[in-house]
């Protein structure tokens, strides 16, 4: 995941910082308070007296790690730091037998529903997170299957026919509209570009990607065929409402966010994350995008530009059918000061689970 932060590594920090630097992150993330270097010295354990750590935190905040919310005030990690921590010294273990059973008891019931058993699925990981659960439906449509190779053909009418051809050997001819003085080159490098990016990929999990990659100007492609794209990816993957009409967005939990609020800035940061909430597009758009990551991804603050404002993190993973066909995705949203080390298993396990209950009936 690309994330706004300088570049930093824990090779960048020596034993004593590193060790520190984990107790603060932990502490923060049990209390929710500045963590000061008295509170250290007293509870770390390492015979460091309080000018040491001082200084220490001093030189992890000239990195971008720690941030001081107050003058005289403790430390707190900044979203940089929280990210370091997640990736590099976050100690994440399975869930244990007990707490398995707990969760599959919690959503047992063969005699619910689909849609009954996604809304359990969703409020006990508000219960359980302390955050607000959210369950992407699967789609109502079935999926194609992943793509081989993608051709435009020039007609004499003008109209372009499209060629899709998939991996599991079909041919899919499509007309489209082809616009006034396109010329044969541009509908090669059309294809050329859609061919590599689509490669053993389903149109619906690759256009997101597709679009951003030229909306940033890194398609390297001239405007006609980046033209002829976007209208074929927005034919081929369906409008945007279509898509919402097929998949639902359930979301319990948001009176979890509204407990254990420090202070009137963290009132502001909630009400903002409600709003986020009620972008359902643009989360069903974030959540679709799980389809590419191979278990739980996590999103903190503003490394995803729809948490900018509120300041939240995101924990979530894909869940699949048996054949590994992704179905939709779990997760949980909340501060980021959640408990990663307990909600990133509890998100994965939970995937699994719903997987299993609606992987055979879910088209």
């Amino acid at each position: 995941m690309s994330a706004p932060f300088p570049t930093f590594s824990l090779s960048d920090l020596d034993s004593r910082a590193r060790h520190i630097f984990r107790d603060i992150v932990e502490n923060y993330l049990e209390t929710g308070l500045p963590v000061g270097s008295r509170t250290l010295a007293l509870s770390g354990g390492r015979s460091l007296s309080p000018a040491t750590i001082r200084n220490t935190m001093a030189e992890l905040s000239r990195f971008g790690l720690l941030a001081s919310p107050h003058v005289s005030a403790g430390r707190v990690p900044t979203q940089a730091g929280l990210r370091l921590f997640v990736d590099g010294l976050l100690e994440i273990g399975d869930l244990g037998g007990a707490e398995r059973q707990r969760l599959e008891a919690r959503l047992a019931g063969a005699e619910q529903s689909s849609d009954q058993f996604l809304e359990q699925a969703s409020g006990m990981l508000a219960g359980l997170a302390g955050g607000a659960g959210l369950v992407l439906s699967p789609s109502s449509a079935p999926q194609s299957p992943p793509l081989r190779h993608v051709e435009f053909v020039a007609l004499d009418d003008g109209q372009a026919l499209v060629v899709l051809v998939y991996t599991d050997g079909r041919i899919e001819n499509r007309l489209m509209p082809r616009p006034e003085g396109l010329l044969p080159a541009s509908l090669e490098r059309a294809g050329n570009f859609l061919s590599t990016r689509l490669k053993g990929r389903r149109l619906e999990e690759a256009r997101a990607d597709i679009l951003e990659e030229m909306e940033n100007g890194q398609a390297q492609i001239d405007a006609a065929a980046e033209g002829l794209i976007k209208q074929g990816l927005a034919e081929w993957s369906g409008s945007e409402e279509a898509t919402d009409n097929k998949r639902a967005l359930i979301v319990r939990g948001r009176a979890q966010l509204l407990d254990n609020l420090e202070a009137q800035t963290d009132l502001e940061r909630i009400r903002l994350l409600f709003e986020d909430l009620e972008r359902k597009e643009e989360l069903i758009a974030l959540l679709d995008r799980t389809e590419e990551a191979d278990g739980v991804k996590i999103f903190i603050g503003t490394e995803n530009p729809l948490f900018s404002l509120s300041g939240s993190s995101l924990v979530i993973a894909p869940y699949r059918d048996a054949a590994q066909n992704i179905l939709g995705a779990v997760g949980v949203i909340g501060p980021t000061r959640l408990n990663y080390a307990r909600v990133i298993p509890m998100v994965d396990y939970t995937a699994q689970l719903v997987g299993r209950r609606l992987g055979p009936n879910a088209r």
